[in-house]
């Protein structure tokens, strides 16, 4: 539906207007509540709640002498179980995959908001972040290399669940009077299970998923994302010295603008930007890293051993290859987000008749995110700053990946931190079009309750850049994961449904009855 602009303002039209609108609000908000303990107050009041909910989403079973949080070997159980049930789908749809993705089929009177690729780039962009450059790090330097191998097993496998929600999505989704979309987990799981007589349970279970998403979009897709942004601006402009080093309110503010200017437009306005935004960052990422690789190829071999022969370990560091296993499989899970469901929102809003099609486009979401990109940060370390022995000592995180970068280029620490501000920038984007989604689910569809929560997100976003609310993002942590109860749930019952969906579409792609338009009209 398009804006009514007037414009109060002579050059700006009602998304412009609304980003200063926020930009302000955020400026003389920062002013008024200052440095004065807020950020301890809001702490002593979340932690409770925080502990409680932590302890039980977290909660770790000893798994051959390895404390492993439970709701990990709920995500690993799930793309395994997906993995068998499809057939290994998630390595033979490449080549389909690949088609849809360039256009082969793309129908354009089908219902929808997105292409293939916007609907891929917008879900990438939610998944690949700090954590693919600094949690890649950490596992790196607590289990070894041999974490890397299970961290691609774990990323293969993550496919064939981001299939299976991706056609759920595509399937349950519901088309508004203004040709909007609105889909994800709180829809496959009202309407899909009230097909199975489930409906019982299916609608509260999308009102918690919904009301969890809301809240848990604020603290991983938002304030910790601002935050790492803000410190790594603060680094690329002088660190200690920096003239933001103490201007978290600017920073945040001026961020708040960037994320507002681009949400108000809905998804397509987010597509428009992560569309050409995610392969920039890619590429430069990627390209970066494979020039540092090469650079110090005479360490590849060497690499490559090491991840096959300490994955298999049982001397390894870190509980032996159980541990390392388990290791790989933590970060892959918390990487690509498989059976969290997130991402299945914005892949509902794709242009298609075929459930099935944007099941495939999903396959690719985590093999871009933890195959190939965890996989060359984990290389990059190894080829460089990592030797036997350093597992489990040393710096961590974000540092380490920055120390391996500079060891072969010296300037690439920069641009590796603006890539790192990129990804974090990109990622406040998807997650406020998830959160967004999960809000109007449980109040209604309308303009006007959408820009409540769109101004709500963006002043999170300055807060981030501003107070340490340790708490808080402890607790959305926990809800993001906790929404992977239902989800996985709903899906191991619409599990027939989607695999008939599969069938028939093969059938159909097989007799023709499917054609590709790019080469039969």
């Amino acid at each position: 539906m398009p804006y009514n602009y007037k414009y109060y303002i002579p050059f700006l039209n009602f998304s412009k207007r609304f980003a200063v609108f926020v930009l302000l609000g955020i400026l003389l908000f920062s002013n008024s509540i200052g440095a004065a303990g807020i950020d301890e107050t809001i702490n002593a009041a979340m932690q409770p709640i925080t502990n409680a909910i932590s302890s039980f989403i977290f909660y770790k079973i000893n798994v051959f002498g390895n404390q492993v949080p439970w709701i990990v070997l709920w995500l690993i159980g799930a793309s395994v179980f997906f993995t068998f049930y499809f057939n290994f789908l998630n390595l033979r749809g490449f080549r389909h995959a690949y088609h849809l993705l360039r256009g082969d089929y793309s129908k354009p009177d089908a219902e929808g908001e997105l292409t293939h690729f916007q609907a891929l780039a917008t879900a990438v962009s939610g998944t690949v972040g700090i954590g693919n450059i600094a949690g890649v790090a950490i596992v790196i330097s607590i289990g070894g290399p041999g974490a890397t191998f299970w961290l691609i097993i774990a990323g293969f496998l993550g496919m064939s669940t981001k299939f299976a929600e991706c056609v759920a999505g595509v399937m349950y989704r519901q088309v508004n009077p203004d040709g909007s979309i609105s889909g994800g987990p709180m829809y496959y799981l009202e309407k899909g299970l009230a097909e199975k007589n489930l409906g019982w349970i299916g609608k509260p279970m999308g009102y918690f998923y919904a009301a969890s998403i809301v809240i848990g979009c604020l603290g991983i897709g938002n304030m910790f994302q601002s935050n790492q942004a803000f410190q790594q601006f603060v680094f690329i402009t002088g660190g200690d010295t920096s003239f933001f080093v103490d201007k978290g309110w600017l920073f945040g503010g001026l961020l708040a603008f960037l994320v507002a200017f681009v949400i108000i437009g809905g998804i397509k306005g987010i597509a428009k930007v992560t569309s050409k935004l995610v392969p920039f960052m890619t590429l430069a990422y990627v390209i970066g890293a494979l020039v540092v690789i090469l650079l110090n190829a005479e360490k590849i071999p060497w690499a490559l051993s090491a991840i096959l022969t300490e994955a298999f370990d049982p001397n390894a560091i870190s509980g032996g290859m159980i541990g390392v296993m388990i290791l790989g499989f933590q970060r892959a899970a918390f990487s690509n987000e498989a059976g969290i469901g997130s991402a299945a929102i914005a892949h509902s809003a794709v242009q298609t008749s075929e459930p099935v099609t944007e099941g495939f486009i999903g396959l690719l979401e985590p093999f871009i995110d933890t195959v190939v990109i965890c996989t060359l940060t984990a290389l990059v370390i190894l080829t460089t700053v990592y030797e036997p022995g350093m597992a489990g000592a040393g710096i961590q995180g974000i540092a380490l990946t920055s120390q391996a970068f500079g060891s072969t280029i010296g300037w690439s620490i920069f641009p590796l931190s603006f890539i790192a501000i990129l990804f974090a920038f990109s990622t406040m984007l998807s997650w406020s079009y998830y959160g967004l989604k999960g809000w109007t689910y449980i109040v209604g569809e309308s303009k006007q309750k959408e820009t409540v929560f769109q101004l709500f997100f963006c002043i999170f976003v300055a807060l981030g850049c501003m107070i340490d609310l340790n708490a808080v993002l402890d607790f959305s942590d926990a809800l993001i994961f906790v929404i992977a109860l239902p989800n996985l749930i709903g899906l191991y019952i619409l599990a027939p449904v989607i695999k008939g969906e599969l069938k028939s579409y093969q059938a159909r792609l097989k007799d023709g009855s499917i054609y590709n338009s790019r080469t039969q009209k």
